[in-house]
């Protein structure tokens, strides 16, 4: 079939995203009068000629940050504690958020219930790792990439979690509660409670297979 328009377009984003191979590659795939179309010549070489616009601080420190502070879910895995999955990685996607939106602090909270597994799991072994991907921002829509291609980056906490203490619960309401207004009506039966990461290690990939340690510190 034919490309949409804006993908086929001499200027547009697909021009500028990928190189000459990938349309050699993808006119071999296709056949028929819509194989290509006049304008359709030759591509830059450079995969990515677009900036990632307010991605923070330069850098995969930087990035990171950027991902910890925008990221309204992440993905949560521990070691089951229960049943016959006993001892086997579990997942599991919880709402999250640093810090209201003006004051980012890079520790994502976590607003949850023990009745859900994976609580249960984190009291028992409080060890998790958080993976937080490129989803909810634009620059992979923009660079007409999917949010599941390695160029989407994406990054994984690893830590303990940790009962936030009552001199930081107030700070923790404001975190969820203003970036996720809906938990407020979430059934008070469920027993909910904060909880936050203790971060202890970061690695951030951003490429094929490219995975890179950053320091706590940075």
């Amino acid at each position: 079939e034919a490309l949409p328009a804006l993908l086929e377009e001499a200027g547009g984003l697909w021009k500028q995203s990928y190189p000459a191979s990938a349309y050699r590659e993808d006119a071999a795939l296709r056949s028929g009068p819509a194989a290509r179309r006049p304008g359709q010549g030759a591509a830059p070489s450079r995969m990515f000629s677009y900036p990632r616009e307010g991605g923070g601080a330069p850098g995969r420190a930087g990035t990171a940050r950027f991902l910890a502070q925008h990221s309204a879910w992440g993905f949560v895995a521990t070691r089951a504690a229960r049943g016959k999955i006993q001892g086997m990685p579990y997942g599991n996607c919880l709402l999250l958020s640093d810090g209201p939106v003006n004051n980012s602090t890079g520790i994502p909270f976590f607003y949850v219930t023990p009745k859900d597994n994976t609580v249960t799991d984190l009291l028992k072994n409080p060890m998790a790792s958080l993976t937080l991907p490129e989803a909810d921002g634009n620059f992979c829509r923009k660079n007409i990439i999917d949010p599941e291609d390695p160029r989407c980056t994406r990054l994984t906490l690893m830590g303990q979690m940790v009962t936030v203490p009552p001199e930081e619960v107030e700070f923790a309401k404001q975190a969820m509660f203003s970036r996720h207004p809906v938990v407020r009506k979430w059934p008070r039966s469920y027993e909910w409670f904060f909880m936050k990461m203790n971060i202890e290690h970061i690695w951030l990939q951003s490429w094929y297979g490219e995975v890179s340690p950053i320091a706590v510190e940075e």
